[in-house]
């Protein structure tokens, strides 16, 4: 596994993609500051604007701290065929972005698009995160827009700027569970869609509190993985909350994702899987720290600290 990068996300630092969840942002100059002082080489973009646009001065940021850029979050509401033209629109701005800042001498893996549903706008998925029910989900003809969209952007990126595209299941988003996963990646094409696979929201979107959960999804879909996201859940507070109803931002609320290794995901199994099909990409680690809650800096040198000796070498570039 000595190919495997480790980087994290503005979204650790409280910077998330949904409305709604304002609080006191951390700018991005200390964001990268303590994403590079914690040991990480590499970040994602975050939301479309809040690190800098313009492809020089952003890739002046980043290479002063020696950071290269591993992805962008992209959610497109792919199940209305006429978010497909806009959502492909800013797919390929931001990959215009993303190939602009690369690291051109193959130090570290091109970035890519982490392309996604447009999770937490539809209130029944929303509700029922972490316990969605097979009637909760897409027609079949539903799933051939949701896919022929999918399949279009991700063909307009290569095409365009050559980066590859990767599909993030999600929790409240029309792509939870492993058979909507199943799903999705047997309607699209295998050689342009990749899929990230979040460890947290994989174990949390099974709907249940059965660890070995996460190892059948890395058996089952690991052809299709391109990047990883590390991510853990706490079983209680995934249990209190599918007892208790709670949608899927009361359950962000209460830490339902939690630092790696204090919650249920067998990141144990998950470094052997890896080391076994010499995966060579992106391990980007992911809090969802909501606006001014914990300290986002002590968090990621603990996540830090644990993937080192989970991992058992330095990584490349520290």
């Amino acid at each position: 596994m000595t190919d495997i990068h480790i980087a994290n996300a503005p979204v650790s630092w409280g910077s998330l993609e949904f409305e709604g969840l304002e609080g006191e942002s951390i700018a991005y100059g200390q964001m990268l500051d303590e994403l590079r002082d914690t040991g990480y080489v590499g970040t994602e973009l975050g939301d479309w604007g809040y690190m800098p646009t313009e492809a020089a001065a952003l890739k002046e940021e980043l290479e002063r701290r020696h950071l290269a850029m591993a992805g962008a979050f992209v959610p497109v509401a792919l199940k209305n065929p006429d978010a497909h033209a806009q959502g492909e629109a800013h797919a390929l701005r931001v990959a215009r972005l993303l190939a602009a800042v690369m690291d051109n001498e193959g130090a570290s893996p091109a970035p890519l698009i982490v392309l996604a549903d447009d999770n937490g706008t539809d209130p029944i998925r929303t509700q029922n995160a972490g316990r969605v029910t097979p009637e909760m989900g897409l027609s079949q003809e539903e799933w051939k827009t949701f896919t022929r969209g999918a399949e279009g952007i991700a063909r307009a990126v290569r095409r365009e700027t050559g980066l590859r595209t990767a599909f993030h299941h999600h929790c409240a988003g029309y792509v939870e569970t492993p058979e909507e996963i199943a799903h999705f990646l047997g309607m699209t094409d295998p050689s342009l869609l990749g899929l990230v696979f979040d460890t947290g929201h994989y174990f949390y979107g099974t709907g249940s509190n059965d660890a070995s959960g996460v190892e059948g999804g890395l058996e089952r879909f690991g052809n299709r993985i391109w990047h990883m996201h590390f991510k853990d859940c706490q079983p209680q507070i995934a249990e209190e909350a599918r007892s208790l109803g709670w949608d899927y931002f009361t359950a962000l609320r209460h830490g339902v994702f939690c630092e790696l290794g204090k919650g249920s995901v067998p990141f144990d199994a998950v470094a052997q899987w890896l080391h076994r099909h010499n995966y060579q990409g992106w391990i980007v680690v992911e809090q969802d720290v909501l606006p001014g809650m914990g300290s986002p800096k002590a968090s990621a040198q603990r996540n830090r600290d644990y993937l080192k000796t989970l991992l058992q070498y330095p990584q490349n570039g520290s």
